[in-house]
């Protein structure tokens, strides 16, 4: 459907065919008025038309939209040039009148960017993402100068993601912005950037990046079929492709990492991932990705090793716990209380003395009112969110214990449960972690441990079937003996003096990333 259609839903007036098929005619006036009819009640559109040339009879119309130009760009190199220098006559008065866009072109416009167009609706796209068009009279193109320039935030440290030690930078809304601040990285002529238009109403610019050596082909043809298979009206922030090209969209597990960190995403493309990068958005993705990446923090490269090391494994540990805490309180005290020393079991039955509610609902409640007062400390403004997460907890917890309505044990699990489920780097995963929690926390109440280790063997049956763009989500826990050496950088922290290697998903010709100075055959590949 052209552009003209999802506008009007009509066919142009002027001819049986569709305004996309529309070539730029040598008639100014006509051009210009099928672009103010396909811009009609844009106020925000800027319409100029001026006189050029020697004699200042060649007319010309600039349209731009004003708050997504740059105005230095548009009033100095553009605007100055063709009402002004075009007047003084260059060596051949016959060639500008003959060759009328050549010589704006060549020798009147000074901007960087410049395009011609010939078609209507091509014209009309590039202005509504901040180019300006410059229609002349007798030339039967549209002459395209790259004016983007709105207000945008500047680079600063991300949110989501803080690091004691590590670069301060974050991505913000604006792609080139944002493609910069990797290139800046990755200086390699093998960096490559392909870019998309997705949304058949948005065009939003989408971008592929990966190092044309180390990433695997299969992966960008795979990934390069699913971005033309979307089929939307608008894409507005990078999740709508995350969703829209994940392997199992069922699944409650993220299966492609985003991160807002420009080193997260060059470290991935150097191990032989890809990144997406999307306009408008500050997350960028990363593919393929499974569940080892996403509980590593970037500061795990820029510590020692054996810090690194103890940190991850605390991780993983604090990941247990905010995920079985509570459900194997429920178990053991409700349905295996043997399992417990007698003095702890008479402590827990004194606390619970008064308790109207069975364990596995005390449970429900509670966990179900940290989710309400984190919900609400992310919806209100910074300072008050913060006191109602803090304060209310607190308050409504201490309430609780006083009315009789829970136990104090139970308000102590479900506190350590929040607090572990925050050392979870990503956000999509602890989500996940935290849905699966509250299944745990029903199936224990039914069925005990048994029901526990239930739930337990069919979440590891799903991880083990989940896979991203053809890599294994549990990699490398999974991978076959041959594969192990990626074990380096899993659970525990290699030093980096020993990994020498990249992931198994790369090429192999291209594994290698570093040389063992200390070994003799130094030269030699290993």
């Amino acid at each position: 459907m052209s552009l003209w259609e999802r506008l009007f839903g009509k066919k142009s007036e002027d001819t049986d065919t569709d305004i996309g098929e529309i070539k730029v005619h040598r008639n100014l006036d006509k051009n210009f008025g099928i672009i103010k009819d396909m811009l009609k009640d844009c106020d925000d559109v800027l319409y100029r038309e001026i006189k050029i040339g020697i004699e200042g009879n060649q007319r010309a119309v600039v349209i731009s939209i004003d708050g997504m130009t740059d105005e230095n760009v548009l009033d100095n190199h553009i605007l100055k040039n063709l009402m002004i220098n075009s007047r003084i006559a260059p060596p051949d008065i016959g060639i500008f009148k003959r060759q009328i866009g050549d010589a704006v072109k060549d020798k009147t416009l000074s901007a960087a960017e410049m395009k011609e167009v010939g078609t209507i609706e091509q014209a009309v796209l590039d202005i509504l993402i901040g180019d300006t068009a410059v229609i002349l009279d007798n030339y039967d193109k549209i002459i395209i100068v790259g004016t983007k320039g709105w207000e945008m935030r500047d680079v600063a440290e991300p949110e989501t993601e803080n690091v004691i030690r590590g670069p301060r930078q974050g991505f913000i809304e604006t792609l080139r912005v944002n493609t910069a601040l990797i290139r800046r990285r990755i200086r390699d002529h093998k960096f490559k950037i392909k870019g998309y238009q997705i949304g058949r109403r948005s065009q939003t610019d989408v971008c592929v990046l990966y190092i044309e050596d180390l990433a695997d082909e299969d992966v960008l043809e795979e990934l390069d079929k699913r971005l033309k298979a979307i089929d939307i009206d608008a894409i507005i922030d990078s999740g709508y492709i995350e969703q829209l090209v994940e392997d199992n969209w069922r699944s409650i597990f993220p299966q492609i990492q985003n991160t807002e960190r420009p080193d997260v995403a060059t470290a991935a493309l150097y191990e032989g991932k890809v990144v997406i990068v999307v306009d408008n958005s500050p997350f960028v993705l990363i593919i393929p990705s499974g569940f080892n990446a996403m509980m590593q923090s970037a500061e795990d490269y820029y510590e020692r090793w054996g810090i690194a090391t103890f940190i991850r494994a605390l991780r993983y540990f604090a990941l247990l716990m905010a995920i079985y805490m509570p459900a194997l309180y429920i178990a053991v005290t409700t349905f295996h209380p043997q399992m417990l020393p007698a003095k702890l079991l008479i402590s827990i039955a004194a606390n619970r003395a008064g308790v109207p509610f069975p364990a596995v609902l005390e449970a429900i409640i509670m966990v179900l009112t940290l989710e309400i007062l984190r919900e609400a400390g992310i919806r209100l403004p910074g300072a008050i969110g913060q006191t109602i997460g803090i304060v209310g907890a607190v308050i409504i917890g201490q309430a609780a214990v006083d009315a009789g309505i829970v136990g104090p044990i139970m308000i102590i699990i479900v506190s350590i449960t929040a607090v572990a489920s925050f050392t979870i780097p990503s956000y999509n995963l602890a989500i996940a972690a935290r849905l699966l929690r509250l299944v745990l926390i029903i199936a224990s109440g039914f069925l005990g441990l048994y029901g526990v280790m239930l739930i337990t063997m069919l979440a590891l049956v799903h991880l083990c079937s989940l896979k991203s763009f053809g890599v294994p989500y549990l990699t490398p826990f999974t991978a076959p003996i041959g594969q192990r050496s990626d074990l380096k950088d899993a659970l525990l922290k290699a030093p980096l003096l020993s990994m020498h290697y990249r992931e198994t998903t790369v090429r192999k010709s291209e594994r290698r990333r570093m040389l063992d100075h200390r070994d003799e055959n130094f030269n030699k590949e290993g």
